[in-house]
């Protein structure tokens, strides 16, 4: 049982991770969040599942179709949902990204319908044994590709160009646009690393559940609240708390049952923000007069 829970919970807690990774890449870079980032994981799986069962592709080009498909969302919901308003001085991308994310939601539900469906996977075929609990070979890669993101997204910002340019806009958004970057394909940029992020998410746990229209929609809260959690403008701290989040639920949906889960999950969260209002490795913002 111990197995189990430790398995199921740093692979949940990797997806969330994830997610709430893109949340703080835009955060990093514009100062804005895509609260359709529920939404990209519900298009990449839907993506993956048209494009390698529907059509019959190799499910490798398959998921690298459907990401490009959840980056040109990213890309769209920058420029059409953010932009506008950001540029106005107005904080209404906050209700437009929600918004645009309950169109995609319904425009998925009625092109792709309500029923659930099964996305095949070798990596689901058979359980292994691994402590005396059957695991799927699919539930141990989900971490390693977690951990292998959080790691690469860390190398990129660190040791290449569009590293240096993303943490350049990050820092002073004026003193970039001096130096000649691109500020508007910058953030364009995070905007669409942010959904390729959600929709690996959901192109890996669809084989473990099943691709539905609405699957993306409490997977997408969960990750904000990992994202606030472990400290937004912090990817170590947001990746941790994903891990921390995945367990806690793992153990209580194992324990107490799925009704309790939401509400043992959620308490916990509110009380670690009381005693942590900014996040397990965030920092309070310095006001300069």
């Amino acid at each position: 049982m111990l197995t189990g829970i430790l398995v199921s919970g740093l692979g949940l807690g990797s997806m969330y991770g994830l997610v709430a990774l893109g949340f703080h890449i835009t955060f990093a870079v514009s100062g804005t969040v895509n609260f359709a980032q529920g939404s990209a994981v519900t298009l990449g799986a839907v993506l993956g599942y048209a494009f390698g069962v529907r059509l019959g592709w190799p499910m490798p080009l398959a998921a690298a179709a459907a990401l490009a498909g959840c980056a040109l969302l990213g890309l769209a919901v920058e420029r059409l949902l953010v932009r506008p308003f950001v540029a106005r001085g107005s904080d209404a991308w906050l209700l437009a990204t929600v918004a645009g994310g309950i169109i995609l939601d319904n425009a998925l539900l009625f092109t792709f319908g309500k029923e659930p469906r099964s996305l095949p996977s070798a990596l689901v075929a058979a359980p292994v044994q691994v402590l005396g609990a059957g695991i799927y070979p699919l539930q141990l890669a989900i971490p390693a590709v977690g951990i292998a993101a959080a790691l690469a997204i860390r190398a990129v910002f660190r040791g290449t160009e569009l590293g240096r340019v993303l943490l350049a806009v990050a820092q002073n958004t004026e003193a970039a646009r001096l130096m000649g970057i691109d500020v508007g394909r910058t953030i364009a940029c995070a905007f669409a690393l942010s959904a390729v992020l959600a929709g690996t998410a959901g192109l890996l746990i669809a084989p473990l559940f099943s691709v539905s229209a609405e699957m993306g929609a409490l997977f997408g809260i969960k990750a904000f609240a990992v994202a606030i959690l472990g400290g937004i403008g912090s990817a170590t701290g947001v990746v941790l708390a994903g891990l921390l989040y995945g367990l806690v639920e793992a153990g209580v949906t194992a324990t107490l049952g799925s009704g309790a889960t939401q509400i043992v999950v959620f308490s916990v969260i509110i009380l670690a923000l009381a005693l942590r209002p900014n996040g397990l490795l965030g920092r309070a913002a310095v006001n300069k007069v």
